[in-house]
């Protein structure tokens, strides 16, 4: 059940340092264990660097979301409209002590209404994330095709899903 004080919202500027610790927490609980702890901070340092993070900030292609409950932040997603108008969903992360209670649920599905045109809705997870497979799949994903991560020989394959949005 999703907790009744979850705010949803854009974030902001001074929502950075805590969207990056959110990110290397749950990327470490997440990945350590397929990529390990070294790969994993080098991934976390690159990616989720206050400065790529302050370059997402209000981009009119995109969404860049934070979930609250109460003052504290326990969840982030973000995602982008494609080229064919489908909607690509670039991150999802909720704390790894939050998981399970709807955060990631009712985020999920506050960031896919943020494109009411889209047909489809799109996504990549990394192929050994069970956890995150298993959860796309009870939101109606399904798979695309398997893909090479980020062109390493050392990451394993993605997995790109897809869910239908709306009929036309």
């Amino acid at each position: 059940m999703t907790p009744a004080d979850l705010v949803i919202r854009d974030a902001e500027a001074a929502d950075l340092p805590a969207v990056r610790a959110l990110l290397v927490e749950t990327w470490h609980a997440t990945y350590d264990g397929i990529y390990g702890w070294q790969r994993v901070a080098e991934i976390t340092n690159a990616w989720h660097s206050l400065e790529n993070l302050k370059a997402q900030l209000g981009r009119g292609e995109g969404v860049f979301l934070v979930a609250l409950v109460g003052e504290e932040i326990v969840a982030t997603a973000s995602a982008r409209q494609e080229r064919d108008g489908a909607a690509l969903l670039t991150r999802l992360y909720v704390l790894p002590n939050r998981q399970g209670v709807g955060i990631g649920r009712t985020l999920l599905q506050v960031a896919l209404a943020c494109f009411p045109e889209a047909p489809v809705a799109r996504l990549e997870v990394e192929s050994q994330n069970e956890p995150a497979i298993t959860f796309y799949e009870r939101m109606g994903f399904f798979l695309q095709r398997q893909a090479r991560f980020d062109g390493r020989d050392d990451t394993p394959n993605t997995l790109l899903m897809a869910k239908r949005l709306f009929v036309a």
